[in-house]
């Protein structure tokens, strides 16, 4: 099979130039590009330039996928969103990456040697930029949980050592955006490690209504020339901007009204977090199993309902079966097989298996030359010599 690679950029908060889109042109022939993004694929080739050069001067979002079981995001985002200290606590080895150019931060989440070989052997890698590229304004709006996914992957992928102590928690881990759900499915992040990760939802959250009354009292003391830059913001388009501002201004005013002891969720230790992980794994396991003897229960509901329909009108059936005979193909055989087994299943829950026999060499009376049709009826235990 031979190698396959798609890369895709999109620019968010400034269009490409002419002279950029001139620059990009010059490095593949056969890309589409457009004032916001450039998509190749490549399956002999490779792309002739540096994805992570391409970030620094380019775009905000890049998605990279290729067969060989890999695949890379790298979102932008400026660097008055989050503080170094802050980023610094959710790097791993090579799963999540951090790097600092003057303007922005330059965010990398990476899939490395993947086993999971089915998905790759149909990944094209189409699709992945419109699921993962929202992450983008959650991060601009102060949301940590894409960056705590990384390092959690990191732990998926055995790159963190048992007793390292994971970074501050953020709240919602155990209610993702789509986007977010889509990053942990991008990077194959453990479903029950996850699971585990959500738990410090419990420790720390908070009734609604003691949440909106905590924004209430924030909002009344927001000054009025600061109410009304917001409003600007708003009205001239810059929403993002100005929920950023909104949501920073609050996270640090609530972090200021908390006691000192309790400003954080308690951290856990990846040791921890394995030890919850196999906890969730057996409740996860517990309730596939009862989600599957209930639908095993319908499915066996509707079956017996379904049988006792053809035992009540067996004769439409046999005509039924006979018209199918009579073409004589192999394809009618089957379907023969398949209702005379039906109508076996039928007999022995409304009436008994010597009844149903007797209507069998009935059939068979008509129908015993057809040496397949015989055979079919007798591999599926149905038909015996002896029934003459």
């Amino acid at each position: 099979m031979s190698e396959y690679q798609y890369y895709e950029f999109v620019a968010i908060d400034t269009p490409l130039t002419p002279k950029h889109m001139a620059e990009l042109r010059a490095c593949s022939s056969r890309a589409s590009i457009t004032p916001t993004s450039f998509v190749n694929d490549y399956q002999w080739g490779n792309l002739k330039g540096d994805p992570a050069d391409w970030m620094r001067h380019y775009f905000d979002a890049h998605v990279y996928v290729a067969n060989w079981c890999t695949c890379l995001l790298y979102l932008r985002v400026p660097k008055n969103v989050f503080d170094a200290e802050l980023l610094r606590g959710f790097k791993t080895q090579t799963v999540f990456s951090v790097e600092q150019t003057k303007t922005h931060w330059l965010l990398g989440w990476e899939l490395n040697e993947s086993d999971n070989y089915d998905r790759f052997a149909e990944e094209d890698g189409r699709g992945w930029m419109g699921r993962l590229a929202p992450l983008r304004d959650d991060l601009l709006r102060g949301d940590m949980r894409p960056l705590y996914l990384g390092w959690l992957a990191g732990v998926s992928a055995g790159e963190v050592d048992e007793q390292a102590i994971e970074p501050q928690p953020p709240p919602g881990l155990s209610r993702l955006t789509a986007a977010q759900q889509s990053l942990a499915e991008f990077l194959e992040v453990d479903e029950d490690l996850l699971a585990a990760a959500g738990f410090s939802d419990r420790q720390g959250s908070k009734p609604d209504s003691e949440s909106d009354a905590e924004r209430d009292v924030w909002i009344a003391a927001l000054p009025a020339a600061e109410k009304t830059a917001m409003l600007k913001l708003l009205l001239t388009g810059n929403t993002q901007q100005a929920e950023r501002k909104l949501k920073l201004r609050f996270l640090t005013w609530q972090r200021e009204q908390q006691p000192v002891a309790k400003q954080e969720t308690r951290r856990r230790t990846v040791a921890e977090l394995h030890e919850l992980a196999a906890s969730a794994a057996e409740a996860r396991k517990s309730q596939e199993a009862v989600q599957r003897k209930r639908a095993e229960t319908e499915r066996q509901a509707k079956r017996e309902t379904y049988l006792r329909t053809l035992a009540a009108d067996f004769d439409r059936c046999r005509q039924a079966a006979d018209k199918l005979a009579e073409r004589g193909i192999a394809s009618a055989y089957d379907e023969v097989k398949r209702a005379f087994v039906d109508l076996s299943d039928a007999y022995a829950l409304c009436a008994t298996r010597a009844d149903f026999d007797q209507k069998l060499v009935q059939f068979m009376a008509r129908h015993g030359k057809r040496g397949a049709l015989v055979r079919r009826l007798a591999d599926a235990g149905l038909w015996k010599e002896s029934l003459r």
